[in-house]
């Protein structure tokens, strides 16, 4: 194996773009690994582990930009170099932006009545651009992860005392005045206020709302660990605050994964004596704690939705945890699916790129199935020793850190699954999949379409051997999102998967088949 590399120094690219680069180079004849990237230590550790590095490249700086790639023999590197400029005044030219401008103080300049900024850049260098944001009296939401917990607070006490948000870091989507940032769906403009810890969880309950018949007022996301002890919920705050200002808001829902139990009572207070119901969804959290304080509860992201629809209407407010088909329906839907398995067929593996609708898909299997095995357990005893082999029942989350080093996250490239997909049908005791696919923007161009041609393999692969593979999904978007909701549905269904209404839908009715085919054993 020989490695082909070419260097240019102090030339920088987005991160993102190189690595959706990479993954076109590499489908080049004669090429059996690639790696286009900034000469961050990430990257020359990811070049390392990739048998495709040299000591040049070891020697680069972050603001260096690097092509290398693995063939068996040499290659025209300027043939490769060609397609790469080819690949990067594609993307360049595919922007939206007439005017990509370089810096804060150039954008301001060209666009002087900006009120919100969206940072996305290597986590040490968010800090100062955020603080420089704040400082000009601009929101900020920070899509970059690797910030410092203490750097989180400072940045968004600061926010707080100049009244701004500070979305982030690590925040995947918000809506702003019907504005979709990031990873968002395009959802009606309505009564409802969100607030969000969660990236996916909060576009489903967007787009469940949307599917009501309702829309969003404002969703403000606030980064993962902001209802951790250290941060103290300070952005949640910030954005009840501001909902409950809004005049154009009716109804607040807050979502989060249970918060630390201190910020949590914080939290909850502050929306004590709210003039507006509360609906709050801290995922598989205290529901009496949260009853207590006077907001409505909720058991699952799509309960949330429909709770915050039916207060909207002036509607009685009841649980939804069932299904939109009629119960003979499901029943039909499950007797079909079990008749099909062979005896030996036992065991759901959930693949996941939404990482909060991985955690409610465990949090309620886990009800019916007892031990369920992940990369991000319920529980420390059922981690994955070894995250590349399933064990028995498997959920898993495909856009934690474990998969996405070095790598898009699957809700941008869906590679990851699309292999993975086809390693779970060998297991003969496999029976079904369950999959979640997110729309909008942010995400693929076409997620749906990506997988079916791995999806159709895996179930000859299963045919092959007299077994049969159920698959079961949800789609977590709207017809107006630039993939079609109805689009990708019919697509799905044409090849035999089963499309469910919602994530906990699909999760109930795969567990159902479960159920039914253990009692058949």
């Amino acid at each position: 194996m020989k490695v082909n590399y070419e260097i240019r120094k102090n030339t920088y690219y987005d991160s993102v773009t190189l690595m959706l680069i990479s993954k076109e180079i590499k489908k080049m004849e004669g090429i059996k690994e690639a790696l286009v990237g900034m000469g961050t230590d990430l990257n020359k550790e990811l070049a390392t582990m990739l048998n495709i590095t040299t000591d040049e490249i070891n020697d680069l700086g972050a603001n260096d930009f690097f092509i290398s790639v693995l063939s068996e023999e040499d290659l025209n590197m300027k043939e490769i170099s060609i397609k790469v400029d080819e690949l990067l005044t594609k993307k360049k030219n595919d922007s939206p932006s007439d005017y990509n401008p370089p810096t804060l103080d150039s954008a301001l300049k060209y666009q002087a009545d900006s009120n919100v900024v969206v940072i996305s850049l290597p986590g040490k260098y968010a800090a100062d651009e955020v603080r420089k944001s704040l400082k000009s009296g601009l929101h900020v939401m920070l899509f970059s992860d690797n910030v410092s917990m203490k750097e989180e607070k400072e940045l968004k006490t600061l926010a707080r005392e100049k009244g701004l948000l500070m979305m982030g870091p690590d925040c995947g989507t918000a809506i702003i005045n019907n504005v979709p940032l990031a990873f968002a769906n395009v959802i009606k403009k309505g009564k409802i206020g969100i607030v969000g810890a969660s990236g996916t969880g909060t576009q489903e309950v967007t787009v469940i709302i949307d599917k009501l018949g309702e829309g969003v007022s404002q969703v403000i996301g606030t980064g993962g660990r902001d209802l951790k002890s250290e941060i103290g919920g300070i952005m949640m705050l910030q954005g009840i605050e501001a909902l409950l200002k809004d005049p154009n808001t009716e109804v607040i829902v807050l979502i989060s994964k249970p918060p630390a139990d201190e910020v949590a009572k914080k939290v909850l207070k502050a929306i004590e004596n709210s003039p507006k119901p509360v609906v709050v969804d801290f995922i598989g959290g205290d529901k009496e704690l949260i009853e207590q304080y006077g907001a409505y509860s909720c058991a699952t992201l799509e309960d949330a939705a429909y709770k915050a629809v039916a207060l909207v209407k002036g509607e009685e407010v009841e649980d939804f945890n069932g299904f939109t088909l009629r119960d003979d329906e499901i029943d039909k839907i499950v007797e079909k699916e079990v008749s099909k398995f062979h005896s030996k067929q036992k065991y759901v593996r959930g693949l996941y790129t939404g990482g909060t609708l991985a955690d409610e898909a465990m949090k309620l299997l886990n009800k019916d199935l007892g031990e369920l095995y992940s990369n991000t357990p319920l529980s420390p005893k059922y981690k994955l020793s070894d995250i590349n082999k399933s064990i028995k029942n498997t959920c898993i989350d495909l856009g934690d850190d474990d998969f996405t080093v070095g790598k898009p996250h699957p809700m941008i490239d869906p590679t990851t699954r699309v292999e993975r997909i086809i390693k779970e049908a060998e297991d003969d005791e496999v029976a079904l999949i369950l999959m979640d696919f997110v729309l909008g923007y942010g995400s693929h161009e076409d997620p749906v379409g990506e997988m079916i041609p791995s999806i159709k393999k895996s179930q000859k692969i299963m045919m092959d051997k007299g077994n049969y593979l159920s698959v079961v999904c949800s789609i977590c978007g709207t017809d107006k999102d630039p993939q079609s909701l109805e689009e990708s549905q019919r697509r799905l269904e044409e090849i035999g998967a089963i499309v469910m209404p919602s994530n906990a839908q699909a999760v109930r009715l795969a567990s159902k088949i479960l159920k039914e085919l253990k009692g058949n054993c």
